[in-house]
């Protein structure tokens, strides 16, 4: 048998591409995305818009708190008698005692303005009251009231070592009794508040000033008095008033 040819030699395969095996580059995961310039302020919500103002006139409108009309006068508690003084009072001018107080260990009796002598003089001549000293007599004002004025007078028992109020509404030239009858200290007590509050004492035997010149304009301690003086009441300047009163004092004396 003949030979048969030889078969030329298959080319040689290409080599195969290497297997690329991972370098520490390739594990490293990627790199997070830039972050914001201010991480803080990129989280801060932007503040909200501010309301557009209110047309004069058309917007709703906060209005203000009232002005006080005076200070409360709480009544006595519970388990806190009355005083044996006070309830004779009431049973011997009935409707002249208009309310009966007690606040920090003081009683206080809230009278008509044209009782107050009658109660005056009962407080200074019971037995079991004995009031014989009128320590003092003040006044604060309360504008919005139609009977501004609370006038009180403060009393002392010597003989039986107890204190008490009386506290009188009266309006703005309203006559109100003087109580220096009764009790002659309070003479230069209601001269003060005539003098600051204007208070029209009646039957007073000597009502004038007595802190303020006697022609002073107004009542320096009303709460509707002006704070830059008597001068805004009818002048402009405070100066020019002074100036006119110098000048009625040199007319006197020529």
């Amino acid at each position: 048998m003949a030979d048969e040819p030889a078969k030329p030699p298959e080319p040689p395969a290409p080599p195969a591409a290497p297997q690329s095996t991972p370098t520490p580059e390739a594990s490293t995961p990627a790199a997070p995305a830039p972050a914001a310039a201010n991480p803080a302020i990129a989280k801060t919500p932007a503040p909200a818009a501010r309301p557009a103002p209110a047309a004069a006139g058309g917007a709703e409108h906060v209005p203000k708190a009232a002005p006080p009309t005076g200070p409360p006068d709480p009544p006595p508690p519970a388990d806190k008698p009355v005083p044996a003084f006070i309830t004779a009072l009431q049973q011997a001018i009935p409707g002249a005692v208009t309310g009966v107080s007690y606040y920090l260990g003081d009683w206080t009796l809230l009278v008509a303005a044209d009782r107050l002598l009658e109660v005056a003089t009962h407080l200074r001549r019971a037995p079991d009251a004995s009031f014989d000293l009128c320590s003092d007599v003040t006044a604060t004002d309360w504008p919005p009231r139609a009977e501004r004025f609370d006038v009180v007078y403060c009393l002392f028992s010597i003989r039986h070592r107890q204190r008490l109020r009386m506290k009188v509404k009266v309006g703005d030239g309203q006559p109100l009794a003087s109580v220096t009858g009764i009790w002659p200290a309070a003479n230069w007590l209601e001269r003060e508040v005539f003098d600051m509050f204007g208070v029209n004492f009646v039957g007073h035997p000597d009502r004038r000033r007595i802190l303020m010149p006697e022609d002073w304009q107004g009542h320096p301690q009303r709460k509707d008095y002006p704070l830059e003086g008597p001068g805004e009441l009818l002048m402009e300047n405070p100066v020019d008033w002074l100036k006119l009163r110098q000048a009625k004092e040199e007319a006197e004396i020529e």
